[in-house]
């Protein structure tokens, strides 16, 4: 199970991270997303967990506790689309045409 890690201390460490989520069973990974201007932690990650029960059990007891002073968010993860797909260069919801034209019926 992929989980979402949010709100963290942007002096945490991977190693921290994937050490916390350890308490609660085997980890795969554990990703903290990094600014790729800065180098600087964006303060949010992800932590895969291979057992599901073992995940939930993380997501659970960790969601709003403080690690580091700072009470974190903790939840599953939910894969978005991949946004490129869909992309039909501006408001998909719109019939088409020209926007200024169409406004003038």
């Amino acid at each position: 199970m992929n989980i979402y890690v949010g709100s963290l201390n942007f002096k945490m460490t991977e190693a921290d991270l994937k050490e916390k989520f350890e308490e609660y069973g085997e980890v795969t990974s554990a990703k903290i997303i990094i600014d790729k201007y800065s180098g600087k932690s964006k303060g949010f990650g992800f932590v895969e967990m291979p057992n599901e029960a073992e995940a939930k059990k993380a997501i659970e007891e960790l969601n709003g506790s403080d690690i580091q002073g700072r009470k974190i968010i903790v939840n599953e993860s939910i894969e978005r689309a991949d946004r490129r797909s869909n992309f039909r260069g501006g408001d998909n919801n719109r019939r088409g045409g020209n926007p200024r034209r169409d406004n003038y019926r």
